[in-house]
């Protein structure tokens, strides 16, 4: 099947036109699309986080499939200044209030807002910093899924996780996750959701350095399989 790219601004830039055409097997998706147009134009990758994507003029974050004749638009953040984005993996402070705006909704009654912090201790050693790292164009992939699919489970929820890379001291936060749900019981079983899939799922990882000057990765659980193949067979 064919399916026609337009692209703006910076992606035009990287595909080398405004309106290229793509062919494609009958059964595949929009991650399909991606990996295909990041083979032929590799200057795309680096794009792909700040992108949204929209088929035949509606925007999707998820991964539909594409049919024969449709029209896929790559659109980098406008002039006037990037949305917020729902996931975000970067050196940014977490922002608890952003995160709430982005979530807000009139048909949401609850807002639920989890901050994981650095503690100053672990296992009786006294921590000063912890160093974070993360495979972020992976790590972003995940989020996105996570959001997707637990957005999925109950009806008019919307789901942001921020997570934050680098050095960060005691105190500071290293994770926002925001909920809002028509009711109290789906937001916060959400956000439970939510940071369990994170640790479980999303490749980041953390060093802590003590006070004695020692330094140690946090290496405890490995990330599940299915996820990593998930992801890797629709990286962007």
């Amino acid at each position: 099947m064919k399916i026609t790219v337009v692209a703006f601004a910076s992606a035009s830039e990287a595909l080398g036109s405004s309106e290229t055409s793509v062919e494609l097997p009958a059964d595949s998706t929009l991650d399909d699309l991606r990996q295909r147009l990041t083979k032929l134009y590799p200057g795309l990758a680096d794009l792909w986080p700040r992108l949204a994507i929209a088929v035949d003029g509606v925007l999707s974050n998820r991964n539909p499939a594409l049919a024969d004749g449709n029209e896929v638009a790559l659109l980098p953040p406008v002039s006037g200044g990037e949305s917020p984005a729902r996931v975000r993996v970067d050196g940014a402070p977490i922002d608890a209030a952003e995160l709430q705006q982005i979530v807000a909704a009139t048909g949401c009654g609850a807002v639920v807002l989890f901050l994981g912090t650095v503690r100053d201790h672990h296992q009786g050693r006294q921590v000063k910093a912890l160093s974070y790292t993360a495979y972020r164009r992976m790590a972003e992939s995940v989020l996105e899924t996570i959001v997707a699919e637990l957005e999925a489970q109950e009806p008019a929820t919307r789901i942001a996780i921020h997570h934050r890379v680098g050095n960060l001291l005691p105190g500071e936060s290293s994770v926002g996750i925001a909920v809002a749900a028509p009711h109290r019981q789906p937001a916060f079983e959400l956000s439970r959701l939510a940071l369990e899939r994170l640790k479980r799922e999303v490749p980041v990882w953390k060093m802590e350095h003590y006070s004695d000057g020692e330094a140690r990765w946090r290496e405890e659980e490995p990330l599940n399989p299915q996820v990593i193949i998930s992801a890797g067979s629709t990286s962007s």
